[in-house]
């Protein structure tokens, strides 16, 4: 048995950012469990490396899949989740988006105190490194977390900007700055061409500290409770079980999927469910598991001749692709560099410019089922995501197994409302690529129908949507009035001692765009209200 005065159950986004701060104290001992491996694998490093880690969950993924969703006509909807350390960083997209005000002010206008856009913009500032903009009002040069634009964006991408303006979308600097609304270059989580995951700006950089101990291939299997008071984590390593205890607190940074179904093992969420399963009542609470949002996003795919421009299954892009890895090997340019998503747009369905509703990204490849259904040749594909889903999901228990995944339902489309902004928004992503600024780079659509027809529109998207890979909320924040808040707005888990959820399922609401960066800004969040007392 080992103990420390903090144990972190998860090296993910927000678990790296609060254990690297709160470790900035030498007297304060952290240790990180994380299920997964080490993060040194080349597919981590190399930006395009997540075309071999996301599409089959086969490597650094937890290769979850969802429950028959109604919204995509029985589908079972895919969520690869970062198994790995520096979590879902490690395999993502790597785009680096802050999300909009209005987002924050909601949340604070909910009832947590602290948690408004001006509380929370000097966090993302103070973690930020930008080598997209100087230090200011915005942006912060002196963080751990490196920022960059895209090294070598492919013409497909330049064009679509164009595209955006003729249609009267306009470019934004950007997106992270003082308007959200418009078209701009991607700024990713990037370093001289390499992704820069949350591992690597918070541990591998403090690597040296005696009081951070990083352990990987710990699986965490329930927290350890004397009473009502959180004691520490029984994890299984290397097929041993071990405990691994907490003289101060537990923190709980699995992810949106991982933490609730850890509380629900440990005997924390729906009493019923709980004692269906077996599990012995800890603590009641109805909303652990519940609140389930995420991005559903539709895949708008087009040919093209420009076969240069994109990375395409042929003898040509293959020859092109083999030339880029040794490109990146020698100078870290080219198409390795690139995080795929390498323009992003948010746009409005309703005329709202100040809290868009919709998303743009624009991918220089065919992206289909998550590139899990391949096809010869080369095109384009634009994402166009639907940022405020009003549709509900739930995270569950399979069984009492800790090493069985968890019933993941988003409830895609179960809001009429959501279907309705989708086929706005994919209406809008088809008027912009059939402009004029796109014509050299567009062939035929993958699949051909009237996009004017919502009718139509509808069955295809509920034919091809699936994820944008941003589940949060199911161990919501939210005030004593909230019968369904999980934790307080200092993300102490209610009526348990010494106990607290750090990563996105602590939102209230899901905000509009990437969640990577605003998961690493709660783990900052948390690191300054634990060394404050909170």
């Amino acid at each position: 048995m080992q103990e420390f005065d903090y144990v972190i159950v998860g090296g993910g986004s927000a678990g790296c950012a609060l254990a690297a701060r709160l470790s900035e104290d030498p007297a304060t001992t952290v240790c990180v469990l994380e299920a997964g491996g080490a993060d040194n694998s080349i597919f981590v490093r190399a930006p395009l490396g997540i075309i071999a880690m996301v599409p089959w969950g086969l490597m650094n993924s937890w290769h979850y899949f969802t429950t028959p969703q109604k919204g995509f006509n029985g589908r079972k909807g895919f969520q690869p989740r970062g198994k790995v350390l520096g979590g879902s960083s490690s395999i993502n997209a790597m785009v680096y988006t802050r999300c909009n005000r209005k987002d924050y002010d909601g949340w604070a206008a909910l009832g947590n105190s602290g948690w408004s856009y001006n509380d929370l913009l000097p966090l993302f500032k103070r973690a930020e490194n930008s080598h997209c903009f100087q230090d200011n009002a915005y942006h912060g040069n002196s963080g751990p977390l490196h920022v960059s634009f895209v090294r070598s964006p492919s013409a497909v991408n330049e064009a679509f900007m164009k595209a955006c303006e003729e249609t009267g979308i306009p470019i934004n600097p950007d997106y992270n700055g003082a308007q959200q609304y418009g078209i701009s270059r991607t700024q990713a989580t990037q370093y001289n061409g390499e992704r820069w995951n949350a591992a690597r700006a918070y541990l591998h950089a403090n690597a040296d500290r005696k009081n951070l101990t990083v352990r990987t291939g710990c699986h965490s299997r329930k927290v350890l409770f004397e009473g009502l008071q959180a004691v520490g984590v029984e994890i299984r390593c290397a097929g041993a079980i071990e405990q691994v205890r907490a003289r101060k607190e537990v923190i709980v940074s699995a992810g949106a999927f991982g933490s609730p179904h850890l509380l629900m093992l440990s005997g924390i969420g729906p009493a019923a469910h709980l004692k269906e399963h077996g599990i012995a009542v800890i603590k009641e609470l109805p909303g652990v598991g519940q609140n389930l949002q995420d991005h559903v996003t539709s895949s708008i795919i087009f040919r093209t001749p420009r076969w240069k421009a994109t990375i395409g299954n042929s003898i040509r892009g293959a020859w092109e692709l083999l030339k880029a890895v040794f490109e990146w090997r020698n100078k870290r340019t080219g198409w390795v560099t690139t995080p795929v998503s390498e323009t992003n747009g948010f746009v409005s369905t309703c005329g709202n410019t100040d809290h868009p509703d919709i998303q743009f990204a624009l991918l220089p490849s065919i992206v289909d089922d998550h590139t899990r259904r391949q096809h010869l040749g080369h095109g384009f594909t634009l994402h166009t995501t639907l940022l405020r889903p009003k549709s509900r999901g739930s995270v569950t228990l399979q069984s009492a197994d800790p090493h069985q995944a968890p019933h993941i339902d988003p409830g895609f489309f179960t809001h009429p409302d959501d279907m309705a902004v989708s086929i706005k928004g994919a209406q809008m992503g088809f008027d912009v690529i059939l402009s004029k600024a796109m014509d050299s780079f567009r062939g035929k659509p993958l699949v051909e129908f009237d996009h004017r027809d919502p009718k139509a529109m509808e069955a295809y998207l509920r034919a091809t949507c699936d994820t944008e890979y941003h589940p949060v909320g199911t161990c919501r924040m939210g005030p004593d009035s909230d019968p369904m808040a999980v934790v307080d707005d200092q993300l102490r888990v209610r009526g348990i001692e010494r106990l607290r959820v750090v990563d996105a399922s602590i939102m209230p609401n899901l905000v509009s765009g990437n969640t990577n960066a605003p998961s690493m800004m709660i783990g900052e969040k948390a690191a300054d209200m634990i060394k404050a007392g909170l």
